[in-house]
């Protein structure tokens, strides 16, 4: 590998390294597929070829570092099953996404939480603290002056007080978005964005 973890801060050795918010990322490709109304059993995100997605979009780049960013899952005893489930596909995942050269980093937690639906009580989980990692490695690589080029791959709105700072500090911003809902935000703060179409993403599954 291209960067190593030191007291859990990524210190980079390289120029241009891609981010991308793990979360972030499977819910964009879950939104696409029930864009092209294609049912969720017949295709496997985990599967998903991230090398060949990328490949077109990326072509001009040489990049050093591809780090892909996920929350740690805990099994809860109100869903055990669900958790199970997203314990397994969070595994298969890393296998598959390692066999293609990714750094896959654990950040944060999934929570469950109780929520209200009309008059029943539902399950639901949410992802906090990668968003957190994501911004704290992008500024500490700015800092070392190691980070030139910073091609982040998500569409979350609180990465832009660290796009801000990288901007600032002279380092090139590549928002790497979705054809579906890219992030208008990112798209007016970053240098460059890049697209990925839908075909692209039915392609690399």
């Amino acid at each position: 590998m291209l960067g190593e973890v030191f007291c859990g801060i990524i210190t980079f050795v390289s120029t241009i390294v891609l981010f991308v918010d793990g979360e972030n990322f499977v819910h964009k490709v879950k939104e696409v597929l029930k864009r092209e109304k294609i049912g969720k059993n017949k295709l496997n995100p985990s599967r998903i070829n991230l090398n060949k997605m990328f490949k077109g979009a990326l072509s001009g780049f040489k990049i050093s570092e591809m780090i892909y960013y996920a929350a740690r899952l805990h099994e809860y005893k109100e869903t055990v099953e669900k958790s199970k489930e997203l314990i397994k596909f969070q595994r298969n995942l890393k296998t598959n996404l390692e066999k293609q050269g990714f750094k896959f980093t654990i950040a944060g937690n999934v929570r469950a939480q109780k929520v209200r639906d009309g008059e029943n009580e539902k399950v639901i989980f949410r992802e906090k603290g990668v968003d957190v990692k994501i911004a704290v490695d992008l500024v500490a690589g700015a800092c070392d002056g190691k980070l030139k080029t910073a091609i982040i791959c998500s569409s979350d709105s609180d990465l832009q007080p660290a796009v801000s700072e990288l901007k600032a500090r002279g380092v090139e911003i590549i928002y790497l978005g979705f054809e579906v809902n890219p992030n208008k935000g990112l798209v007016y703060t970053s240098d460059r964005n890049i697209l990925i179409r839908n075909t692209e993403v039915l392609g690399a599954i």
